[in-house]
């Protein structure tokens, strides 16, 4: 007898409607999303396809940390609309990396998607402690990267070779909830390849599942999110930290899901606070602001 979701067995539970945003989450998701892009100083290739660029910022000093961050878009679309913010970052002192990859929809999905973010990740110096940052789906590759030493030892996506921390900025963690939900017109199934081999492949991929039974990373993580995130069903947030024993949760009161990538508000302010914490802990690092 089956106990997967959908079968005869067992009802799929119905998918919730999103309820139309307020006001003020459409203006904020108006506002960061409209937002001109920045020219990157730097642009350069971690592999042979066209989608595996990234862009760079640096601070100018010797001992910034590095952030390496993932953008969002519900895995279709591309890393522009973070570039103004990424740019913020390294205003702050940070080195900021800001990988492309190969987008479901298009030339990517599963696996090509995963592929890129642990290609881009394997890539980086030897010995360059980093931060590992995403936001909304970017958030659940970020947290998926993090939980690698949790895949089987024969997936080709396995490695101990792990961020020195994680950073979830409104994060997906629940890839099952995101299809249960149908969010963003069902991108977790765009994502899979579709009902059949979702199911398959789901596990693999999706942090939460790694999570259960192992409890933890490892890798010191956590989740910042706005109270009043309209964008995401909040059970991605707390099923994920009661199954990470060592996850710390942010919470920013009268916060929506983008003005944690708007340059200059106050939720960006806790971002970079929450950067600057954690790049004290990086191995040989001097935070932002600190001297050794």
């Amino acid at each position: 007898m089956s106990d997967a979701p959908g079968s005869p067995d067992v009802p799929a539970p119905a998918p919730r409607v999103r309820p139309p945003l307020s006001a003020q989450g459409a203006e904020e998701e108006r506002r960061v999303l409209s937002l001109k892009p920045v020219l990157a100083p730097a642009r350069g290739s971690y592999g042979g396809h066209p989608h595996q660029t990234y862009d760079l910022w640096t601070a100018n000093r010797p001992d910034a940390p590095l952030v390496v961050l993932l953008h969002g878009g519900y895995w279709r679309y591309d890393r522009l609309h973070l570039t103004p913010f990424a740019a913020h970052l390294a205003r702050q002192g940070f080195d900021v990396l800001l990988p492309g990859f190969r987008r479901a929809g298009g030339a990517g999905g599963y696996p090509a998607t995963f592929d890129d973010v642990a290609r881009a990740v394997d890539t980086l110096p030897a010995g360059r402690p980093y931060i590992l940052a995403g936001h909304c789906s970017g958030g659940h590759l970020a947290l998926w990267a993090a939980a690698r030493a949790l895949l089987p030892e024969d997936s080709p996506w396995y490695s101990t070779r792990l961020p020195d921390a994680v950073l979830g900025l409104a994060p997906i963690t629940d890839l099952a909830g995101v299809i249960r939900d149908g969010l963003s017109d069902d991108a977790g199934l765009l994502l899979l390849g579709g009902d059949g081999p979702a199911v398959e492949r789901l596990p693999a991929v999706d942090p939460l599942t790694l999570l259960r039974g192992a409890g933890t990373t490892g890798v010191p993580t956590v989740v910042l999110r706005g109270a009043n995130d309209e964008e995401l069903p909040h059970d991605q947030f707390t099923g994920y930290l009661a199954a990470h024993r060592d996850a710390r949760e942010i919470v920013l009161p009268g916060t929506g899901h983008y003005t944690l990538i708007e340059p200059g508000s106050p939720a960006a302010g806790s971002v970079v606070r929450t950067l600057t914490d954690l790049a004290a802990g990086l191995p040989g690092r001097t935070p932002p602001g600190r001297t050794a």
